[in-house]
């Protein structure tokens, strides 16, 4: 590659960034993820040849996560998040301790059996309008908001399914669900756990011991919807507390048959099943549930899952091949191949804290993609290699979460609080992570080294 290709090809990446954490009139990331890629291919610095590999590696893991979606948004319509968030403010009984740890419980849950794109967009209404319900003073909210998200994006570590990058990379580094979870599991829950705990000694002076005030369930039922606040001004009309009970028999079915697909992933993966055939009939079998209980069809379904994801996916993965081809990754490797090679410790803390840099700057989908395309050219052996993608995950999943701008999921986050008119700003933000977030990820790396080196290996 010539020089005017190299600073094109940095130059197409650097403004996609850009658009997509400032997003100009509110426009999806998808369109200049899409714009930079097809550039890309037009001036031939990514070939025909690669993008039939593209395609081959994002495919499966798009229709993966996107099957997941469509699972959230079946669950969503039959009311069970909004079942889920009443019980989440009745069972705190009053104790604003209690309702900390349901909160950061239930979104921990969500990411793990969804994913954490789909996480965020879930729990936050809940968490806002369960707050709002509690009539929470501004600054009591913000334990309960920050700490969620944090929660909920970086519960996208323990397990491959829950991340679309995540997902994207093991095919590159030969690791299969089972051995993925296996290695990663104990390390990343450590790590998610000290977040939680160092997150409540942070903000233990603001979260109310006693919530004051009693909980009407009729009045909360009406409230914790996914309507906004302002629709619900005032308590329920008694024919509207008449409304017909939730179908529990359904429910039940429902949760079945998300554990079970869940559970298909690993069980099925030893047989090379791959995870989007499981996924995609576990996302049929919901819909068609429900057209038998409900009689709804999967409009709601077309209309509401994100599509764009599956272009995004291709089109961040036609980029980063770019920046391979101009001589990126091999920067990466000419510079710390060498020391990443000589050990295990070298190769968790050298890739998790490069990721971590570079998702905090560059965004995490991208970043992943670099750190695991430079590791597969290192010449390292395959445990090696597959430590050093382990670290790349917590880099990406954990250590992202420093600056807003580090996940997708983040900033999601801050634009559903501006939907709602929460106050929160990008310093409010940093005030906590730039405490928290270092140690969570230095105890995550910390404990994949021991736990690889000791345990597994």
């Amino acid at each position: 590659m010539n020089n005017i290709e190299t600073l094109m090809m940095f130059s197409l990446f650097a403004l996609t960034v850009l658009f997509i954490m400032w997003r100009p009139f509110g426009i999806n990331e998808v369109v200049p993820s899409t714009i930079a890629a097809c550039v890309i291919f037009l001036f031939g610095i990514v070939p025909p040849a690669d993008i039939f590999n593209i395609f081959t590696i994002v495919s499966g893991a798009s229709i993966t996560i996107l099957s997941t979606i469509v699972m959230s948004i079946v669950l969503e319509s039959i009311g069970f998040f909004r079942w889920a968030a009443m019980n989440l403010a009745l069972k705190a009984k009053g104790s604003g301790l209690l309702l900390f740890w349901y909160i950061n419980l239930l979104c921990f849950l969500m990411t793990l059996f969804f994913n954490n794109d789909g996480s965020i967009l879930i729990t936050t209404p809940i968490i806002i309008q369960t707050l709002t319900l509690l009539k929470l003073k501004p600054h009591q909210q913000i334990p309960y908001l920050i700490s969620g998200a944090l929660v909920a994006t970086g519960a996208s570590a323990p397990i491959g399914v829950s991340n679309l990058a995540n997902l994207i990379a093991l095919k590159i580094v030969g690791l299969d669900l089972n051995s993925y979870a296996t290695m990663m599991f104990v390390p990343s829950m450590i790590g998610i756990a000290s977040i939680a705990v160092f997150l409540y000694v942070f903000f233990k002076e603001d979260i109310p011991v006693k919530i004051k005030g009693n909980i009407d369930p009729f009045r909360l039922k009406a409230q914790l919807s996914d309507y906004p606040l302002k629709k619900y001004p005032h308590p329920l009309s008694p024919k509207s507390q008449e409304q017909a009970p939730n179908d529990w028999k359904m429910f039940r079915i429902c949760i079945a048959i998300v554990v079970l697909t869940r559970i298909s992933f690993f069980v099925l993966a030893p047989f090379g099943v791959p995870t989007e055939w499981p996924a995609v009939v576990g996302a049929i079998l919901l819909i068609a549930l429900r057209w038998h209980r409900k009689k709804v069809g999967a409009m709601d379904v077309l209309k509401k899952s994100p599509w764009h994801i599956l272009v995004f996916a291709f089109s961040m993965y036609v980029i980063i091949y770019g920046l391979h081809n101009v001589g990126m990754t091999e920067f990466i490797v000419g510079t710390i191949g060498e020391k990443v090679g000589e050990n295990h410790l070298y190769a968790v803390f050298i890739m998790g804290l490069l990721v971590s840099v570079m998702s905090n700057l560059l965004n995490n989908l991208p970043t992943i993609m670099i750190g695991t395309m430079s590791i597969t050219e290192m010449g390292l052996d395959p445990e090696t290699m597959q430590v050093a993608y382990l670290a790349n995950v917590i880099g990406a999943d954990i250590g992202s979460l420093m600056l807003p701008m580090g996940t997708l999921a983040t900033l999601l986050w801050f634009h559903t609080l501006r939907q709602y008119k929460i106050p929160m700003t990008w310093g409010k933000y940093l005030q906590v992570t730039v405490y928290i977030i270092p140690i969570g990820l230095l105890l995550s790396l910390l404990s994949l080294y021991l736990w690889t080196t000791y345990v597994v290996f």
